[in-house]
């Protein structure tokens, strides 16, 4: 889990880009360097940091959370086989390459003790498989008081099981968040880790 630093940042262009660069890095130096990083001890000398698409802030929109009035409960199923309870929360709708386009917001509910107000979006699209992790990708957000959120695909980042080290147990995004077009922004799978 990557909790949001700096995903509601508003500024220019450059400034944004150059937000998303610094994040990036300082994920790649974690990830080489931190105790609990998902790289395999045995490749973590090695690593050279994550591979990412370019930023390109077409993927970035300003949108309300559609929030629905009675949220449903369900259990969302991870890589591991295992169950965790959950509530579908909401929605975004955002229009790309003339498409409408719509992720379920959801709440994982065994984390919202050590992290209230989580929000999640895991989501699958066209680079799935290709240069997208099979399992998909995921986005974070910390829920508001005012409703408006930055949904920025640039910040789309791998679960932890993509890099190959064992004991990680990913939520597989459901079917309802399954996009037919690419979402050419944010981690792309470096299979390398395997």
């Amino acid at each position: 889990m990557v909790l949001p630093t700096g995903c509601q940042h508003r500024g220019s262009p450059d400034a944004l880009i150059a937000e998303i660069q610094k994040q990036r890095a300082e994920k790649d130096a974690s990830y080489k360097n931190s105790p609990s990083s998902p790289i395999p001890d045995e490749l973590k000398k090695d690593f050279p940091g994550l591979s990412y698409f370019p930023i390109n802030l077409r993927y970035r929109h300003q949108l309300p959370l559609h929030k629905f009035e009675k949220p449903e409960s369900f259990k969302i199923t991870t890589s591991s086989g295992v169950e965790r309870a959950a509530l579908k929360y909401g929605y975004f709708e955002f229009d790309l390459d003339g498409q409408r386009c719509r992720l379920q917001v959801y709440k994982l509910l065994d984390i919202q003790s050590k992290y209230p107000g989580y929000l999640f979006i895991p989501f699958r699209d066209a680079t799935s498989g290709k240069d997208g992790y099979p399992g998909g990708r995921y986005l974070d957000f910390v829920e508001n008081d005012s409703g408006m959120y930055v949904l920025d695909f640039n910040l789309a980042y791998n679960p932890s099981c993509a890099y190959g080290k064992a004991g990680y147990n990913c939520p597989i995004p459901p079917e309802e968040n399954r996009l037919s077009l690419a979402i050419r922004a944010g981690e792309k799978y470096l299979a390398a880790t395997h």
